[in-house]
């Protein structure tokens, strides 16, 4: 209890703040730290999203409730020793999936379903009797070149993933009859526990220790999975990624994760993009950029040279006297938005950068020199060059 942070400084508002102020905060920090937002990040930061997910899950089941928030507010955390009191971390037997879709009115952006630890709900969902267990979310990654992001692609993914037992079919046994309800829990998967404090009666939700929130028993186990109704089996999984996702994006497959005991909800395949390096191209957003280097007669005369594009080679005219960091666009040959939606398909950008010899012949130095006091060698201070790479990002 000393480890813990006051409610109202984890969601960042005043004591005096009103229902509206408290849900609108506690909105905002579990969208920061849902921890299907750190899938790419390292093992502490998503360890630190989870905490921090937690804390102000927390935090705002207490100051979400009229009667909690007045007693945390004159005993502090001391109230959660006085019976359905301040610091009990439960939502009033609600699952967290029901109440994260209460406080996000269903518009959240995450998959509620997903196994996280820490939270007792998300391994199961209610069906308005017993609790129908789910099988865990898998996460995995895939590399995927421009080229293949450009035009969409299908990846096959190799998985050891848990599947129903082949013996028994998933429910854990042979025969029907051996699977009874539980006693505890009448085939709810929780008990009920009713205290008494000092504002009256009030009630803590726990998982059946007898059934372990399953809701029914086997008396006579499947001896092939021992009663789980799974095993472990490798399966190859192909995978439809849609034209122009980016690196960390994150594709969910339903019913494609770990089964379910006992004939259960599959989970989720959480497929991430790992975009990999092109040798020649550079990527912002929807739009490509590619540096070409061309000599000074090049320049100078002008020319046609071949620009790498993602769906081959293409032919670009240097205009005579392109001076070095002039950028021309090659419109539609970018990347595509990703189904469709958004920005629409970007464009490539060529920037030309002139390369100057390092060394010359004596007979190069001469030719150079005699045309050196032409007019048409004398720069033109006056002039201010504008391109389109001044409006568009200097990521070169």
């Amino acid at each position: 209890m000393a480890n813990k942070r006051d409610y109202y400084e984890v969601l960042g508002v005043d004591k005096k703040a009103s229902a509206d102020d408290i849900k609108s905060a506690y909105r905002k920090l579990a969208l920061k730290w849902h921890p299907d937002r750190w899938v790419s990040g390292s093992d502490a930061e998503k360890k630190t999203a989870e905490e921090k997910f937690k804390e102000a899950a927390e935090a705002y089941s207490i100051l979400s409730d009229p009667d909690k928030r007045a007693k945390y507010d004159q005993f502090g955390f001391a109230a959660e020793q006085m019976g359905g009191g301040a610091g009990g971390f439960d939502f009033g037997g609600m699952d967290i999936n029901d109440f994260l879709r209460n406080i996000f009115g269903g518009s959240f952006g995450f998959d509620f379903g997903g196994g996280f630890g820490g939270f007792s709900g998300f391994g199961s969902q209610d069906t308005g009797g017993a609790r129908v267990l789910r099988g865990r979310d898998i996460r995995t990654s895939v590399k995927l070149t421009l080229e293949e992001i450009a035009n969409g692609c299908e990846k096959e993914i190799s998985l050891e993933r848990a599947r129903p037992c082949p013996d028994c079919g998933g429910k854990g046994t042979k025969n029907e009859s051996d699977i009874k309800t539980c006693p505890s829990c009448n085939g709810q998967g929780r008990v009920r526990q009713q205290t008494r404090g000092l504002f009256g009666m009030g009630y803590t939700v726990s998982t059946c220790p007898q059934c372990q929130g399953e809701g029914k028993i086997i008396s006579n186990p499947c001896r092939r999975c021992s009663g789980t109704g799974l095993e472990r089996k490798r399966e190859m999984v192909r995978v439809r990624i849609p034209a122009g996702v980016e690196d960390g994006m994150q594709i969910t497959i339903k019913g494609e994760g770990h089964s379910a005991a006992h004939g259960g909800v599959n989970g989720d395949l959480l497929v991430v993009i790992n975009e990999l390096p092109h040798a020649q191209l550079q990527r912002d957003g929807n739009n490509l950029f590619h540096t070409r280097i061309i000599s000074v007669m090049d320049a100078m005369l002008g020319c046609e040279v071949s620009v790498p594009c993602l769906d081959g080679s293409y032919k670009v005219k240097v205009e005579p006297g392109t001076q070095s960091g002039t950028v021309v666009k090659l419109r539609g040959k970018g990347l595509p938005s990703v189904q469709g939606y958004g920005r629409g398909t970007g464009d490539l950008y060529v920037k030309f950068q002139v390369w100057v010899p390092h060394k010359l012949s004596r007979q190069e130095k001469e030719t150079l020199e005699a045309m050196r006091g032409s007019s048409s060698f004398t720069p033109d201070l006056t002039r201010e060059d504008k391109n389109t790479f001044d409006k568009v990002k200097n990521i070169f």
